[in-house]
């Protein structure tokens, strides 16, 4: 089990050591379950009550933060993003993937593999697809036809990608993602749900990461686009000829229906979906649970069911809280205004202008 001064991660992260510099640590946890030989970390202020009790030896937190703490601290601008780094630290050794062709999988004759290629058990490859340098096609993966993957994609178990998809370099597909699948096209004739042929593709541009049991249709005659960097959590669904633009983050069980466009850097939250054919422009962020029927300008955080502005939203919420009270307030007001003689089924302005006049 490796282990390491304070002062050596703090040298490690760039972080200002305020404390033992000789502490050793073992491992790291939570700010709840650490213990005296782990390291920690402070990414939120509300976890300030938990940080105040921890039994870790080293937290690693912000220079914004309190310095009351009794810990030894390492101190970084940002320490959700520094503590990663001492993960990295206390990490076991990452899989070895041999390279070359494991005699259990399937790989056509003219598939292409670049050099340092794994194929594991079980993995299938169609005719005519091509596999980059150092790239790792996990157990019981497919493979179609005409399938391009780039240099250093990782490919996991039960992982599925579809004829003509288009992968490119450095790209994380979880297990059980499914990459080209067909489009929901169907024209209603006769009595029936005729079937739309969906005869285009899945792009992937690089460093892009889909996360477990994701599917991304194929666009019905073009491409299905997800820009460079996107990271898409695991239950997310992407309708056919959406575009997705560079560095979005696409959270757990999301749904973007068809021919959306994505800017770039934006945020969808939890549970969010959309309507077809719209725009999310650039660095737009869309809270969790909203649902979204029209265009959202850059910048804009929405919020609600049909998503509106987030403070609007905030508003309305606020309001129906507030519903049961507003309501006995009503029925307080309605016993004054019959106390007077008058009607409540009145005029409001002319019933609350006579209460004026009489008081």
């Amino acid at each position: 089990m490796p282990e390491y001064t304070a002062e050596f991660i703090a040298s490690q992260i760039g972080g200002v050591l305020q404390g033992n510099p000789s502490l050793l640590v073992t491992g790291v946890s939570d700010l709840a379950s650490a213990e005296p030989c782990h390291a920690s970390f402070l990414g939120n202020s509300k976890y300030l009550t938990q940080a105040r009790r921890t039994r870790a030896g080293v937290v690693v937190l912000s220079h914004r933060d309190p310095e009351d703490f009794a810990f030894t601290s390492i101190r970084v601008d940002s320490p959700s993003y520094a503590f990663a780094k001492v993960v990295d630290l206390f990490a076991p050794p990452a899989p070895v993937h041999t390279p070359g062709i494991h005699p259990s999988a399937v790989v056509a004759a003219d598939v292409v593999l670049g050099e340092g290629v794994s194929v594991q058990p079980g993995a299938v490859i169609e005719a005519g697809a091509r596999i980059g340098a150092r790239s790792v096609i996990g157990a019981n993966a497919y493979i179609g036809t005409r399938a391009v993957l780039g240099a250093d994609c990782l490919v996991y178990p039960q992982v599925v990608v579809r004829e003509d998809s288009r992968i490119g370099n450095h790209v994380i597909l979880h297990c059980g993602s499914i990459i080209g699948g067909d489009g929901f096209g169907y024209d209603f004739r006769n009595g029936r749900h005729e079937k739309i042929p969906q005869i285009g593709y899945v792009q992937l541009d690089d460093y892009v990461e889909v996360g477990a049991g994701t599917t991304i249709d194929r666009g019905r005659f073009d491409r299905t686009w997800i820009g460079e960097g996107t990271k898409i959590d695991n239950l997310v669904m992407i309708a056919h000829n959406v575009r997705v633009g560079k560095h979005c983050l696409i959270v757990s069980q999301t749904g973007i229906s068809g021919s959306t466009t994505l800017g770039n850097y934006v945020t969808l939250a939890g549970q969010v979906g959309t309507v077809g054919h719209i725009t999310i422009a650039d660095g737009a962020v869309v809270t969790a649970q909203s649902g979204v029927s029209k265009d959202v300008p850059a910048k804009a955080t929405v919020a609600g069911r049909h998503a509106i502005p987030l403070r609007e939203s905030l508003k309305l919420e606020a309001l129906t809280r507030r519903l049961p009270e507003l309501l006995e307030r009503l029925r307080l007001l309605e016993e004054v205004v019959r106390a007077h003689g008058l009607t409540p089924e009145g005029p409001i302005a002319s019933t609350a202008e006579c209460i004026v006049k009489e008081s």
